[in-house]
């Protein structure tokens, strides 16, 4: 299954105007970079979202998110935000925001 366009679009518009912000195809989706670290991306229909350990803990506990395990091992730090739980550009807004706060403690990488 190819990505959701769709909610791509909407991760984009999200995006607009941010600086340092790059995309890129990967695992069968596409990648939102900042400062050269993954922040989200989409996978089929749902984000994944970047939280790191403690917040991906809490994050797991809300209606409509999991593990982000594609591989058969889960990712720690991450989380994947199903569809349902991104119906509204609030909700979308609201994980991507959550996302950039974690990655924008990271050090910064060459993009």
């Amino acid at each position: 299954m190819t990505y959701s366009e769709s909610l791509a679009g909407r991760v984009r518009d999200v995006f607009v105007g941010r600086r340092w912000i790059t995309e890129k195809k990967m695992f069968g989706g596409v990648g939102f970079m900042l400062h050269g670290n993954m922040c989200v991306g989409i996978w089929q229909t749902s984000l994944i979202v970047r939280l790191g350990p403690e917040q991906a803990t809490i994050a797991l506990k809300e209606p409509n998110v999991v593990e982000f395990d594609i591989t058969g091992r889960p990712m720690k730090g991450w989380a994947l935000v199903e569809a349902e739980g991104l119906e509204t550009d609030q909700q979308l807004r609201e994980w991507i925001e959550r996302a950039v706060d974690f990655v924008e403690t990271l050090p910064k990488k060459n993009s």
